[in-house]
């Protein structure tokens, strides 16, 4: 929970840092701030804002360029989800990989054991999430 929460720019962007899943469910439930998500993309190393990157986050470029320049405003609670949700695979694939910039590139790649799909493609819809996660696992445990 604290890898993610530093990928969304805690404690900076948001006071209270989620300490078990049911707080971050009611965080995400009032909104994150558009902060987090500014953070987020602003420390990707490999990652570029593409129709993947939108999908994932449930949100187009033009939508995050107005949350960039009002500053304040918080995500819709499904963008806070699909933002956490994005960063939680990101800590995972970190912790996987050993790198930032190696998780990213894994988000890029076809997958083997995602039938040649890219992750970050997955990540989409809920069904596809479970696909990636289910796959982290698998290649955190050499299944």
């Amino acid at each position: 929970m604290a890898a993610v929460a530093s990928l969304l720019g805690a404690p900076s962007t948001f006071r209270n840092v989620p300490q078990s899943p049911l707080e971050a469910h009611e965080m995400l439930l009032n909104g994150l701030p558009s902060r987090a998500l500014l953070h987020l993309v602003e420390n990707l190393a490999f990652l570029r804002w593409d129709d993947s990157f939108a999908k994932a986050i449930g949100m187009s470029h033009r939508t995050y360029q107005r949350h960039a320049s009002a500053g304040g405003k918080p995500l819709s609670p499904e963008q806070s989800g699909r933002t956490w949700k994005l960063a939680e695979v990101l800590a995972k694939a970190t912790s996987i990989f050993g790198s930032m910039q190696e998780a990213e590139q894994w988000l890029e790649r076809p997958a083997i054991g995602l039938n040649q799909h890219k992750p970050i493609d997955l990540l989409a819809t809920p069904a596809g999430v479970e696909l990636v996660e289910d796959f982290l696992v698998r290649l955190e445990y050499g299944v």
